[in-house]
């Protein structure tokens, strides 16, 4: 059943909000618990259609596995594996369900993977995944939409990746943990979900080292040394800065609880830099604040700790109404400026020139009936009917679902007027008040 947010703007979002559990870091502790007999259980589980479909990619492989909704646990008993194939019907829905690779070739020594297919955003090849698995030793053959990869014995081996992939560090990583002798991935990612897979791995008894720098060394153990843990998966960075966009854009002030703040130091940054008030309240809390009409700057986008990616819509939504001219740059993906022509139908002033946008700060944005391209520039045109004059309605809501976890109550919860409606439903829009922490406020 389709479905479409109705928003009401204008209105300061006030209070406390709570960061869940990081999507792109849980989908990899997933992946990385088929390496290890027994059973594994992850806490801080945020609930989204993208572990949805990594489950019934995991389940499909044979492991048990169990979602505890209300606790926000999955547990994954992987003691038995009794495939080797993820098929492209559950691949192409998500990327990232690509990372079972590595961790099927490394566990059983082959494995039989769909290409995920293309992405909205951009190109997103898997040549840095497949080199990386040869330099193990792994026979790789690509043949009716699939990678199939197989070796007798995966070899430690010096890797080095011409840019630093996300994916592919990832699934160079669980391929190695098992492999003979030491593994050196150089210019490796560095994100805080590369940490985090690194700090997951080592307490199943692997051996990672270096994960949050440019060169990862990973020596091989045997696999019995792997075993299930509990483990707790970190806050979702992306989800912290969309919030503290939102509560800036409406020009109000809320607590951000549940945050790992140094993941979020360049963006903080940025954010001051443009004029918004931001403080440590305690270690994981940040109290986020505006009054006034933002400064423009200019952003590019670089692997971390650089700008993020995924906060670019985010940067761009504030630029539409910040006094001057801010200048964004997109150096990772050449199709992610797909909410510029949503943000014009607002009233944004932005001229696109390939990988550059140029935005001229406006008086306001009027609300406009818009439709998601993609998970960011959904969760972007939110932000922006949340500070736009006026109503607005957005649609294709199956994108935002894929990476924010109850985000219409949550928003709701910070005083926002935002209501989910059935695309059939024609009745008359009466959009909630949003509830306010008065003793916060």
């Amino acid at each position: 059943m389709t479905e479409k947010y109705i928003i009401k703007g204008g209105t300061p979002l006030k209070g406390e909000v709570s960061i869940g559990g990081a999507k792109n870091s849980v989908l990899k502790l997933m992946a990385a618990a088929i390496l290890a007999k027994g059973e594994t259980t992850i806490y801080n589980v945020p609930d989204l259609t993208d572990v949805d479909i990594m489950l019934s990619v995991i389940a499909q492989l044979g492991a048990k596995t169990e979602y505890n909704k209300e606790e926000k646990s999955i547990t994954i008993d992987a003691t038995e594996i009794t495939s080797i194939t993820a098929r492209y019907e559950l691949v192409s829905k998500m990327r990232a369900s690509f990372v079972v690779l590595g961790a099927l070739v490394s566990r059983c020594k082959e494995a039989i993977v769909a290409l995920p297919g293309g992405c909205a955003i951009g190109e997103r090849r898997v040549d840095f995944h497949i080199k990386g698995l040869e330099a193990l030793g792994a026979k790789i053959k690509i043949e009716n939409g699939y990678v199939h990869a197989k070796v007798p014995k995966l070899k430690g081996a010096e890797i080095y990746l011409d840019i630093p992939s996300v994916g592919a560090t990832e699934n160079l990583m669980l391929a190695s943990v098992l492999a003979e002798g030491s593994t050196t991935i150089q210019n490796a990612a560095q994100e805080p979900e590369i940490v985090d897979l690194a700090n997951f791995l080592n307490t199943m008894g692997a051996d990672v080292n270096g994960a949050g720098t440019s060169e990862i060394v990973i020596n091989g153990v045997h696999p019995d040394k792997l075993h299930g843990i509990e483990y707790t998966t970190i806050p979702d960075r992306i989800e912290a800065g969309t919030f503290m966009s939102a509560i800036i854009a409406t020009r109000g002030k809320g607590l951000i609880k549940n945050v790992f703040p140094a993941h979020l130091t360049f963006f903080t940054n940025k954010l001051l830099k443009m004029g918004a008030n931001i403080k440590l309240i305690e270690p994981n809390s940040l109290e986020v604040s505006c009054k006034n009409r933002l400064q423009s700057i200019n952003f590019v986008t670089q692997p971390y700790p650089g700008f993020p990616t995924d906060l670019q819509s985010m940067a761009m939504t504030l630029l539409t109404v910040s006094d001057g001219v801010g200048i964004i740059t997109e150096s990772l993906y050449e199709n992610r400026f797909m909410q510029v022509p949503e943000l014009r139908r607002m009233g944004a002033d932005i001229h696109q020139d390939r990988n550059h946008a140029i935005i001229k700060g406006v008086k306001k944005l009027t609300g406009a009936t818009l439709a998601a391209s993609d998970l960011r520039a959904g969760a972007a045109l939110v932000v922006a009917a949340l500070m736009a004059d006026g109503s607005s309605t957005i649609e294709n809501l199956h994108h935002i679902d894929r990476g924010y976890e109850n985000f219409e109550n949550k928003i709701r919860l910070l005083g926002g007027k935002i209501e989910r409606r059935n695309e059939e439903d024609s009745s008359s829009v009466n959009l909630p008040e949003g509830t306010h922490n008065e003793s916060y406020l």
